[in-house]
Protein backbone atom coordinates (compact mmCIF):
# COMPACT_ATOMS: atom_id res chain seq x y z
CA UNK A 1 0.00 0.00 0.00
CA UNK A 2 2.84 2.38 0.84
CA UNK A 3 4.32 1.76 -2.61
CA UNK A 4 1.06 2.88 -4.20
CA UNK A 5 0.93 5.96 -1.95
CA UNK A 6 4.48 6.85 -2.98
CA UNK A 7 3.26 7.62 -6.51
CA UNK A 8 0.85 10.21 -5.18
CA UNK A 9 3.34 11.59 -2.65
CA UNK A 10 5.93 12.09 -5.40
CA UNK A 11 3.27 13.80 -7.53
CA UNK A 12 2.45 16.17 -4.65
CA UNK A 13 6.12 16.98 -4.02
CA UNK A 14 6.76 17.38 -7.77
CA UNK A 15 3.88 19.87 -7.95
CA UNK A 16 5.42 21.74 -5.01
CA UNK A 17 8.89 21.91 -6.58
CA UNK A 18 7.53 23.31 -9.86
CA UNK A 19 5.22 25.86 -8.23
CA UNK A 20 7.70 26.90 -5.54
CA UNK A 21 10.44 27.37 -8.11
CA UNK A 22 8.21 29.61 -10.23
CA UNK A 23 7.60 32.23 -7.50
CA UNK A 24 11.05 33.93 -7.56
CA UNK A 25 10.97 34.00 -11.36
CA UNK A 26 7.48 35.54 -11.32
CA UNK A 27 8.85 38.12 -8.87
CA UNK A 28 11.60 38.95 -11.38
CA UNK A 29 9.09 39.21 -14.24
CA UNK A 30 6.61 41.44 -12.38
CA UNK A 31 9.05 44.35 -12.63
CA UNK A 32 8.62 44.25 -16.44
CA UNK A 33 4.95 43.23 -16.74
CA UNK A 34 1.87 44.58 -14.95
CA UNK A 35 0.62 42.07 -12.32
CA UNK A 36 -2.74 41.44 -14.02
CA UNK A 37 -1.17 40.94 -17.45
CA UNK A 38 1.55 38.72 -15.94
CA UNK A 39 -1.11 36.56 -14.25
CA UNK A 40 -2.80 36.21 -17.63
CA UNK A 41 0.41 35.26 -19.44
CA UNK A 42 1.36 32.71 -16.77
CA UNK A 43 -1.98 30.93 -17.01
CA UNK A 44 -2.25 31.29 -20.78
CA UNK A 45 1.14 29.59 -21.10
CA UNK A 46 -0.06 26.91 -18.70
CA UNK A 47 -3.32 26.27 -20.53
CA UNK A 48 -1.82 26.37 -24.02
CA UNK A 49 0.89 23.85 -23.18
CA UNK A 50 -1.45 21.46 -21.37
CA UNK A 51 -4.12 21.58 -24.09
CA UNK A 52 -1.52 20.75 -26.74
CA UNK A 53 -0.50 17.76 -24.57
CA UNK A 54 -4.18 16.78 -24.18
CA UNK A 55 -4.88 16.95 -27.92
CA UNK A 56 -1.73 14.96 -28.74
CA UNK A 57 -2.43 12.26 -26.12
CA UNK A 58 -6.02 11.85 -27.34
CA UNK A 59 -5.17 12.32 -31.04
CA UNK A 60 -7.64 15.17 -31.30
CA UNK A 61 -10.66 16.48 -29.40
CA UNK A 62 -12.81 14.10 -27.40
CA UNK A 63 -15.63 14.51 -24.89
CA UNK A 64 -14.20 14.83 -21.34
CA UNK A 65 -17.45 13.26 -20.02
CA UNK A 66 -17.91 15.65 -17.11
CA UNK A 67 -21.42 15.61 -15.61
CA UNK A 68 -23.36 18.85 -15.00
CA UNK A 69 -22.25 19.18 -11.37
CA UNK A 70 -18.60 18.64 -12.31
CA UNK A 71 -18.72 21.50 -14.82
CA UNK A 72 -19.92 23.74 -11.95
CA UNK A 73 -16.99 22.62 -9.76
CA UNK A 74 -14.55 23.22 -12.65
CA UNK A 75 -15.68 26.76 -13.50
CA UNK A 76 -15.85 27.72 -9.82
CA UNK A 77 -12.29 26.44 -9.38
CA UNK A 78 -11.18 28.47 -12.40
CA UNK A 79 -12.75 31.63 -10.94
CA UNK A 80 -11.03 31.35 -7.58
CA UNK A 81 -7.76 29.63 -8.46
CA UNK A 82 -7.17 30.81 -12.01
CA UNK A 83 -8.39 34.41 -11.94
CA UNK A 84 -8.53 35.91 -8.41
CA UNK A 85 -5.64 33.95 -6.89
CA UNK A 86 -2.86 34.79 -9.35
CA UNK A 87 -3.86 38.47 -9.54
CA UNK A 88 -3.59 38.80 -5.76
CA UNK A 89 -0.22 36.98 -5.77
CA UNK A 90 1.23 39.19 -8.51
CA UNK A 91 0.10 42.34 -6.65
CA UNK A 92 1.62 40.98 -3.44
CA UNK A 93 4.91 40.25 -5.19
CA UNK A 94 5.25 43.92 -6.18
CA UNK A 95 5.57 44.92 -2.51
CA UNK A 96 6.97 41.78 -0.85
CA UNK A 97 10.32 40.02 -1.28
CA UNK A 98 10.08 36.72 -3.13
CA UNK A 99 11.65 34.79 -0.21
CA UNK A 100 9.06 36.12 2.24
CA UNK A 101 6.25 35.65 -0.29
CA UNK A 102 7.38 32.07 -0.86
CA UNK A 103 7.10 31.19 2.83
CA UNK A 104 3.76 33.00 3.15
CA UNK A 105 2.39 30.63 0.51
CA UNK A 106 2.42 27.96 3.24
CA UNK A 107 -0.83 29.52 4.40
CA UNK A 108 -2.49 27.90 1.38
CA UNK A 109 -1.99 24.43 2.91
CA UNK A 110 -3.53 25.58 6.20
CA UNK A 111 -6.58 27.10 4.56
CA UNK A 112 -6.94 24.13 2.21
CA UNK A 113 -7.00 21.73 5.14
CA UNK A 114 -9.40 23.86 7.19
CA UNK A 115 -11.90 24.02 4.33
CA UNK A 116 -11.50 20.27 3.72
CA UNK A 117 -12.10 19.46 7.39
CA UNK A 118 -14.85 21.95 8.23
CA UNK A 119 -16.87 22.10 5.00
CA UNK A 120 -16.08 18.83 3.19
CA UNK A 121 -15.67 16.72 6.40
CA UNK A 122 -12.31 15.19 5.47
CA UNK A 123 -10.62 13.42 8.41
CA UNK A 124 -7.66 14.79 10.35
CA UNK A 125 -5.65 14.08 13.52
CA UNK A 126 -3.74 15.93 16.26
CA UNK A 127 -0.41 15.69 14.42
CA UNK A 128 -1.76 17.43 11.33
CA UNK A 129 -3.51 20.10 13.42
CA UNK A 130 -0.28 20.85 15.34
CA UNK A 131 1.61 21.14 12.05
CA UNK A 132 -0.97 23.60 10.73
CA UNK A 133 -0.72 25.72 13.90
CA UNK A 134 3.07 25.94 13.48
CA UNK A 135 2.66 27.02 9.85
CA UNK A 136 0.16 29.70 10.93
CA UNK A 137 2.62 30.91 13.58
CA UNK A 138 5.31 31.19 10.91
CA UNK A 139 2.97 33.22 8.71
CA UNK A 140 2.26 35.62 11.57
CA UNK A 141 5.99 36.10 12.17
CA UNK A 142 6.58 36.82 8.48
CA UNK A 143 3.77 39.38 8.28
CA UNK A 144 4.84 41.21 11.45
CA UNK A 145 5.35 44.94 10.65
CA UNK A 146 9.00 45.99 10.35
CA UNK A 147 10.63 49.46 10.26
CA UNK A 148 9.21 52.17 8.03
CA UNK A 149 7.83 49.70 5.51
CA UNK A 150 5.37 48.29 8.07
CA UNK A 151 2.13 49.23 6.34
CA UNK A 152 3.35 48.12 2.92
CA UNK A 153 4.65 44.84 4.38
CA UNK A 154 1.27 44.11 5.97
CA UNK A 155 -0.54 44.87 2.73
CA UNK A 156 1.76 42.54 0.80
CA UNK A 157 1.21 39.76 3.34
CA UNK A 158 -2.57 40.25 3.23
CA UNK A 159 -2.77 40.12 -0.56
CA UNK A 160 -0.67 36.93 -0.64
CA UNK A 161 -2.87 35.46 2.11
CA UNK A 162 -5.88 36.35 -0.05
CA UNK A 163 -4.32 34.47 -2.96
CA UNK A 164 -3.79 31.48 -0.65
CA UNK A 165 -7.48 31.56 0.34
CA UNK A 166 -8.52 31.58 -3.33
CA UNK A 167 -6.25 28.62 -4.08
CA UNK A 168 -7.48 26.79 -0.98
CA UNK A 169 -11.05 27.05 -2.27
CA UNK A 170 -9.80 26.01 -5.70
CA UNK A 171 -8.03 22.94 -4.25
CA UNK A 172 -11.18 21.71 -2.52
CA UNK A 173 -13.34 22.29 -5.59
CA UNK A 174 -10.82 20.54 -7.83
CA UNK A 175 -10.83 17.59 -5.41
CA UNK A 176 -14.48 17.00 -6.40
CA UNK A 177 -13.44 16.29 -10.00
CA UNK A 178 -9.93 14.90 -9.47
CA UNK A 179 -10.96 11.43 -10.70
CA UNK A 180 -11.79 12.88 -14.13
CA UNK A 181 -9.42 13.76 -17.00
CA UNK A 182 -6.63 15.65 -15.20
CA UNK A 183 -5.08 17.08 -18.39
CA UNK A 184 -8.42 18.52 -19.49
CA UNK A 185 -9.11 19.97 -16.04
CA UNK A 186 -5.70 21.59 -15.68
CA UNK A 187 -5.63 22.78 -19.31
CA UNK A 188 -9.12 24.30 -19.09
CA UNK A 189 -8.24 26.14 -15.92
CA UNK A 190 -5.10 27.63 -17.44
CA UNK A 191 -6.59 28.57 -20.80
CA UNK A 192 -9.79 30.17 -19.45
CA UNK A 193 -7.99 31.97 -16.63
CA UNK A 194 -5.30 33.21 -19.02
CA UNK A 195 -7.79 34.61 -21.54
CA UNK A 196 -9.87 36.30 -18.81
CA UNK A 197 -6.87 37.95 -17.13
CA UNK A 198 -5.35 39.10 -20.43
CA UNK A 199 -8.74 40.50 -21.47
CA UNK A 200 -9.02 42.27 -18.10
CA UNK A 201 -5.59 43.82 -18.61
CA UNK A 202 -6.67 45.00 -22.08
CA UNK A 203 -9.92 46.55 -20.77
CA UNK A 204 -8.00 48.40 -18.04
CA UNK A 205 -5.50 49.78 -20.56
CA UNK A 206 -2.66 47.62 -19.19
CA UNK A 207 -2.06 45.61 -22.35
CA UNK A 208 1.55 46.67 -22.82
CA UNK A 209 3.50 43.59 -23.84
CA UNK A 210 7.24 43.61 -23.09
CA UNK A 211 9.77 42.13 -25.50
CA UNK A 212 9.01 38.70 -26.91
CA UNK A 213 11.79 36.98 -24.90
CA UNK A 214 10.24 38.26 -21.63
CA UNK A 215 6.70 37.38 -22.76
CA UNK A 216 7.80 33.89 -23.80
CA UNK A 217 9.65 33.49 -20.49
CA UNK A 218 6.43 34.32 -18.63
CA UNK A 219 4.47 31.70 -20.60
CA UNK A 220 7.14 29.02 -20.06
CA UNK A 221 7.23 29.87 -16.35
CA UNK A 222 3.43 29.51 -16.30
CA UNK A 223 3.50 26.17 -18.12
CA UNK A 224 5.99 24.67 -15.65
CA UNK A 225 4.97 26.40 -12.42
CA UNK A 226 1.21 26.45 -12.92
CA UNK A 227 0.43 23.93 -15.67
CA UNK A 228 2.53 20.85 -14.97
CA UNK A 229 2.41 21.66 -11.27
CA UNK A 230 -1.40 21.66 -11.30
CA UNK A 231 -1.47 18.43 -13.30
CA UNK A 232 0.67 16.68 -10.68
CA UNK A 233 -1.39 18.27 -7.89
CA UNK A 234 -4.61 16.80 -9.31
CA UNK A 235 -2.99 13.37 -9.53
CA UNK A 236 -1.94 13.66 -5.88
CA UNK A 237 -5.50 14.64 -4.87
CA UNK A 238 -6.76 11.29 -6.13
CA UNK A 239 -4.61 9.29 -3.75
CA UNK A 240 -4.03 11.58 -0.77
CA UNK A 241 -7.13 13.71 -0.36
CA UNK A 242 -7.20 17.51 -0.16
CA UNK A 243 -5.62 18.21 3.23
CA UNK A 244 -2.74 15.74 2.86
CA UNK A 245 -1.96 16.85 -0.69
CA UNK A 246 -1.85 20.40 0.66
CA UNK A 247 0.58 19.22 3.33
CA UNK A 248 3.00 17.72 0.82
CA UNK A 249 2.57 20.82 -1.34
CA UNK A 250 3.80 22.84 1.66
CA UNK A 251 7.41 22.22 0.61
CA UNK A 252 6.82 24.61 -2.34
CA UNK A 253 7.53 27.82 -0.40
CA UNK A 254 10.88 26.48 0.82
CA UNK A 255 11.92 25.72 -2.76
CA UNK A 256 10.98 29.26 -3.75
CA UNK A 257 12.71 30.82 -0.74
CA UNK A 258 15.91 28.85 -1.38
CA UNK A 259 15.99 29.96 -5.04
CA UNK A 260 15.36 33.58 -4.02
CA UNK A 261 18.24 33.55 -1.53
CA UNK A 262 20.75 31.59 -3.64
CA UNK A 263 20.09 32.92 -7.15
CA UNK A 264 18.50 36.34 -6.57
CA UNK A 265 20.77 37.38 -3.67
CA UNK A 266 17.95 38.31 -1.30
CA UNK A 267 18.99 38.94 2.33
CA UNK A 268 16.71 37.04 4.74
CA UNK A 269 15.95 38.69 8.10
CA UNK A 270 16.05 37.06 11.55
CA UNK A 271 12.24 36.84 11.48
CA UNK A 272 12.52 34.97 8.19
CA UNK A 273 14.65 32.23 9.78
CA UNK A 274 12.33 32.00 12.81
CA UNK A 275 9.35 31.61 10.45
CA UNK A 276 11.27 29.05 8.38
CA UNK A 277 11.91 26.96 11.49
CA UNK A 278 8.26 27.07 12.59
CA UNK A 279 6.93 26.28 9.13
CA UNK A 280 9.56 23.63 8.49
CA UNK A 281 8.61 21.83 11.69
CA UNK A 282 4.95 21.99 10.70
CA UNK A 283 5.67 20.54 7.27
CA UNK A 284 7.80 17.76 8.83
CA UNK A 285 4.85 16.76 11.04
CA UNK A 286 2.71 16.49 7.90
CA UNK A 287 5.21 14.50 5.89
CA UNK A 288 5.80 11.94 8.66
CA UNK A 289 2.12 11.28 9.40
CA UNK A 290 0.84 7.70 9.37
CA UNK A 291 -2.89 6.98 9.23
CA UNK A 292 -4.11 3.44 9.83
CA UNK A 293 -7.23 2.00 11.49
CA UNK A 294 -10.08 -0.45 10.93
CA UNK A 295 -12.55 1.09 8.50
CA UNK A 296 -15.70 0.12 6.63
CA UNK A 297 -16.23 0.33 2.88
CA UNK A 298 -19.86 0.53 1.82
CA UNK A 299 -20.98 -0.64 -1.61
CA UNK A 300 -19.74 1.79 -4.23
CA UNK A 301 -20.06 1.97 -8.01
CA UNK A 302 -17.98 4.60 -9.81
CA UNK A 303 -15.44 5.31 -12.55
CA UNK A 304 -11.86 6.55 -12.12
CA UNK A 305 -8.29 5.63 -13.04
CA UNK A 306 -6.95 2.94 -10.70
CA UNK A 307 -4.31 0.25 -10.23
CA UNK A 308 -5.08 -3.12 -8.67
CA UNK A 309 -3.48 -3.64 -5.26
CA UNK A 310 -3.72 -5.95 -2.24
CA UNK A 311 -6.58 -4.01 -0.65
CA UNK A 312 -8.77 -2.60 -3.41
CA UNK A 313 -9.84 -3.03 -7.02
CA UNK A 314 -9.84 -6.80 -7.07
CA UNK A 315 -12.77 -6.88 -9.49
CA UNK A 316 -12.93 -8.94 -12.67
CA UNK A 317 -12.65 -7.55 -16.21
CA UNK A 318 -14.28 -8.43 -19.49
CA UNK A 319 -11.31 -7.02 -21.39
CA UNK A 320 -7.55 -7.52 -21.34
CA UNK A 321 -5.50 -5.19 -19.14
CA UNK A 322 -2.11 -4.79 -17.47
CA UNK A 323 -2.55 -5.03 -13.70
CA UNK A 324 0.54 -2.86 -13.14
CA UNK A 325 -0.75 0.04 -15.20
CA UNK A 326 -3.54 2.49 -14.40
CA UNK A 327 -6.75 2.08 -16.35
CA UNK A 328 -10.27 3.49 -16.12
CA UNK A 329 -13.69 1.85 -16.43
CA UNK A 330 -16.94 1.59 -14.41
CA UNK A 331 -16.41 -0.79 -11.49
CA UNK A 332 -17.95 -1.64 -8.13
CA UNK A 333 -16.61 -2.13 -4.61
CA UNK A 334 -18.34 -4.72 -2.47
CA UNK A 335 -18.86 -3.95 1.26
CA UNK A 336 -15.78 -4.84 3.32
CA UNK A 337 -14.04 -4.15 6.64
CA UNK A 338 -10.24 -4.15 6.89
CA UNK A 339 -7.14 -2.41 8.28
CA UNK A 340 -4.30 -0.86 6.29
CA UNK A 341 -2.47 2.49 5.95
CA UNK A 342 -4.53 4.90 3.85
CA UNK A 343 -5.29 8.51 3.09
CA UNK A 344 -8.69 9.99 2.12
CA UNK A 345 -8.39 9.05 -1.54
CA UNK A 346 -11.26 8.29 -3.91
CA UNK A 347 -11.84 4.97 -2.11
CA UNK A 348 -11.45 6.22 1.48
CA UNK A 349 -13.90 9.03 2.10
CA UNK A 350 -15.36 7.27 5.16
CA UNK A 351 -16.26 8.99 8.43
CA UNK A 352 -14.11 8.69 11.56
CA UNK A 353 -15.56 8.19 15.03
CA UNK A 354 -12.32 9.38 16.64
CA UNK A 355 -8.97 10.81 15.49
Amino acid sequence: MRLNLSRYILAGIGAAVLFGGSTPFAKALVSNIHPILLAGLLYFGSGTGLFIMWLISNRGWHNPNLIKQEWLWLFSAIGFGGILGPILLMVGLTITSSATASLLLNIEAVLTAMIAWIIFKENTDKRIILGMLLIIAGGIVLSWPQKQAAQQGCLGALTIAGACLCWAIDNNLTRKISASDSLFIAGSKGLVAGIVNISLAYCLGLMILPSWPITLSAMICGFLGYGLSLLLFILALRGLGTARTGAYFSVAPFIGAAIAIVFFNEEPSVLFWIAAFLMGTGVWLHLTEKHEHKHIHSFLHHTHRHIHNDYHHQHSHDFSYNKNKAHSHPHKHDPTIHVHPHYPDTDHMHKHSKY
